[in-house]
């Protein structure tokens, strides 16, 4: 199995162990009928338990490998999402200076119509 490693696009790769009785290089038929056939199969016996310990080791290693890249990527994404919060953190600020300003240039604009509709109230008042 291929998995994505990192951010060029090389992958990681997972090769799959035979640990069977063939991948072992045993078979179920394997019979001893003296000493030397018994230390043969003990020879054998031997190999076959140093071959499966080092596919096992090499599936190990794989699998290290494979949680520090699930450590990576679940970190990268927590640094993705802290990075977009933050982008949404600064358009809200932005909006609400925008909206503060826009408030206080209405209630300029309304305050200026209130003293002009009063000025010439003031002058009509002279009149009376």
């Amino acid at each position: 199995m291929t998995f994505l490693a990192n951010t060029d696009g090389s992958g990681f790769t997972i090769s799959a162990k035979t640990l069977s009785l063939v991948g072992l290089g045993l078979t179920a038929a394997s019979t001893f009928a003296d000493a030397t056939a018994a230390k043969t199969m003990i020879t054998s016996i031997t190999t076959a338990l140093e071959t499966a310990t080092n596919k096992l080791a090499s599936l190990g290693t794989s699998s290290t490998g494979l949680d520090t890249h699930l450590t990576f990527v679940g970190r990268l994404q927590d640094s993705l999402d802290a990075g977009v919060g933050n982008l949404v953190d600064a358009d809200l600020a932005k909006e609400s200076a925008r909206l503060q300003s826009l408030q206080t240039k209405q209630q300029l604009g309304i305050q200026a119509l209130s003293i002009a509709n009063s000025s010439s109230a003031a002058i009509l008042g002279l009149f009376r």
